[in-house]
């Protein structure tokens, strides 16, 4: 995996807690998040996760689509969980994001943790804010920019 990629998925939820669902095109707002999200707006203003990461919860048996890590940003080329906090990702034409999270804590057991005994989300799942806003939709290229 490279420094390039692509939006697989844009997805989100109107309520936390919830699996999100694809949509076809979303607005990423400076300092805010994804347009509609329930998490945008809160220190986690975009969720990001490889497709690769996905691949490997599916590699044990389960049926998984996007969204189903409540990830906002479905990637695909780049191990976004190996790029260092501060990391800043160009997506679409427009947006800048900057990553501000590797990993999350899961205080409570997911239905995919129970299914497969374990998820990726707690080392695999970034978080990070949007430093420049911007229209993000599947097919959308995601680049690491080092010259910004």
């Amino acid at each position: 995996m490279g420094t390039k990629g692509a939006i697989i998925a844009v997805c989100l939820s109107a309520e936390k807690g919830e699996k999100k669902r694809p949509v076809a095109a979303g607005a990423l707002r400076v300092d805010h998040g994804l347009v509609g999200d329930a998490h945008a707006g809160s220190g986690r203003q975009v969720s990001l996760l490889a497709s690769e990461s996905i691949d490997e919860m599916r590699a044990l048996g389960l049926e998984l689509s996007p969204g189903d890590f409540a990830e906002n940003l479905t990637t695909g080329g780049i191990a976004v969980h190996a790029l260092p906090v501060g990391t800043r990702l160009r997506v679409g034409r427009e947006a800048l994001l900057e990553i501000t999270q590797i990993g999350k804590e899961c205080h409570d057991r997911c239905a995919i943790f129970e299914q497969a005994g374990t998820c990726v989300m707690p080392t695999h799942g970034v978080f990070a804010r949007v430093l420049r806003g911007g229209a993000v939709s599947a097919g959308d290229a995601i680049e690491v920019i080092t010259d910004e």
